[in-house]
């Protein structure tokens, strides 16, 4: 488990991706060859307790430059909370199927966005009347994927709510981890969250972000997105084909 959650670490940082797009094919792919098979539902709940650890950590950092905008986080993060929490109990009720289709959409979502690279705005502008209901979709993908939402939200809060890029990742961050409390707390409720393999996870982790972040700037990151890209695509269609493959 530690060693999932090494691996989603590092690359979550190197990439600045949610840590749930690894740990979530992970534990439904690789825990099987160790004797201890998952539901992709387990596995969101697992990872729910890894974002909540990456978000504290890293909100607790991006405080300490002045990197994050807290009124904003406060005023925007009960809608993610809301959607959270929808999205969650949705993770709880929807078939297994239906959860990989909407996992494997956002890994090729994921992978088209680190091949294309983001659009960036830096100059600050007047946010857009959809910035709410966005930052309520965001909420509701991180409770159903076990997400960290950043993949919604930091375009919202850049694109949209005109944050510039570095204090849009910030401030996710720190909302991020507010949802994921959230998250959590409905996915223990409804008796998916082995808290077990999630503390594991949710060290390694932490581990593996302070790792990243320092290599960060050794390693060539055009050749890993690439790498990493091509895995994504490799991992949607493997979920697809597990879940549709036999229908």
């Amino acid at each position: 488990m530690i060693g999932v959650g090494l691996l989603a670490g590092v690359l979550g940082a190197i990439l600045g991706l949610g840590g749930g797009v690894v740990v979530v094919p992970a534990l439904e792919f690789v825990l099987p060859r160790f004797g201890h098979a998952v539901t992709i539902g387990q596995a969101v709940a697992i990872s729910q307790i890894g974002v909540l650890a990456v978000g504290l950590s890293g909100a607790a950092a991006y405080l300490q430059r002045g990197l994050v905008r807290a009124r904003t986080g406060y005023l925007l993060s009960p809608y993610t909370i809301a959607g959270g929490a929808v999205g969650s109990f949705l993770g709880l009720v929807l078939p297994a199927r239906a959860v990989a289709t909407v996992f494997a959409l956002l890994l090729l979502y994921s992978s088209y966005n680190l091949l294309r690279g983001l659009k960036r705005v830096e100059a600050e502008r007047e946010p857009s009347r959809l910035v709410t209901p966005a930052m309520t979709f965001a909420g509701i993908m991180s409770g159903l994927l076990g997400i960290g939402g950043g993949t919604v939200q930091v375009p919202v809060l850049n694109l949209m709510a005109g944050v510039p890029i570095r204090e849009a990742i910030a401030t996710s961050t720190f909302i991020m981890g507010l949802t994921a409390v959230g998250n959590a707390l409905v996915y223990q409720a409804g008796g998916l969250l082995d808290l077990r393999l999630a503390g594991g996870v949710a060290l390694g982790v932490l581990i593996g972000a302070r790792a990243g972040a320092g290599l960060q700037s050794r390693i060539p990151a055009d050749r890993l997105k690439l790498v990493f890209s091509l895995l994504l695509i490799f991992t949607a269609i493997q979920l697809l084909w597990k879940y549709w493959g036999s229908a």
